[in-house]
């Protein structure tokens, strides 16, 4: 029997398609996330005021992802359409995170094995508790898989440098402002050893907040980010990127 020309195995298409979706992803600037004491914290190396890494999915629930914005915020418009349509239709504690990471999960496998292209994305889900051991934080790869992850999670850009900096650091328990500081801190190391500080113009902040009533998702920018951080109003200059909007 005669091989068909330009014959392509499967083994060697999924390969390639892994491997462009995790370039892509690498190019993109990371986002740590950390439980503490109060709740779950978002951090994320974002210069743009307006285009979101991090945003809110439902009353409980945060979204944080890396690589290609148009690819990820269509999943999370998707996320929130179908947050709202099963509290309206049922009850808003039966929205949960777990729930939606499956979606994200069963959507972005089958664009894996089934679309021309994989999505250049990384996306957690993360659903407060009622305490620290009750947090869920749910991270989704490009081709579907989902990892359950406790006390942090880091995607994008050089991740295992990042995620070794916040290893090495990371108590359980710690406050926001110790939490915040060290997420920041891995986020201005790169794979050469170089560290870079950060401003509060060049991060996006959030957290899901314990103590508030019902809707627990909370932006920190401006005064506020500064005092937590211990920082003046110190701008730099940006440099080109070869992110689209992430």
């Amino acid at each position: 029997m005669s091989m068909q020309f330009g014959y392509v195995s499967p083994e060697q298409i999924m390969k390639d398609r892994a491997d462009y979706a995790r370039k892509g992803i690498a190019r993109s600037r990371s986002v740590v996330l950390a439980q503490y004491a109060g709740g779950i914290l978002f951090v994320a190396e974002n210069p743009s005021p307006s285009l979101h890494k991090i945003s809110e999915i439902y009353d409980r629930i945060a979204f944080a992802a890396v690589g290609k914005y148009n690819e990820f915020e269509n999943l999370r418009q998707a996320g929130v359409r179908l947050a709202d349509l099963r509290g309206y239709s049922f009850d808003r504690v039966d929205v949960s995170g777990r729930a939606l990471a499956n979606v994200y999960a069963q959507t972005l496998g089958t664009i894996f094995t089934q679309d021309p292209k994989a999505y250049e994305v990384e996306l957690v889900v993360a659903e407060l508790g009622t305490n620290e051991a009750s947090d869920e934080i749910y991270r989704i790869t490009y081709d579907g898989s989902v990892w359950a992850e406790s006390g942090f999670a880091v995607m994008g850009g050089p991740s295992d440098v990042v995620a070794t900096a916040v290893r090495e650091s990371y108590q359980p328990g710690g406050t926001l402002e110790d939490s915040l500081r060290l997420a920041v801190d891995a986020l201005g190391r790169d794979e050469s050893g170089e560290t870079r500080h950060l401003t509060t113009s060049q991060l996006e902040v959030a957290v899901l907040e314990r103590s508030r009533p019902r809707r627990t998702f909370r932006r920190i920018r401006g005064a506020a980010l500064e005092a937590l951080l211990g920082q003046g109003n110190r701008d730099v200059t940006e440099t080109p990127s070869d992110e689209s909007g992430d």
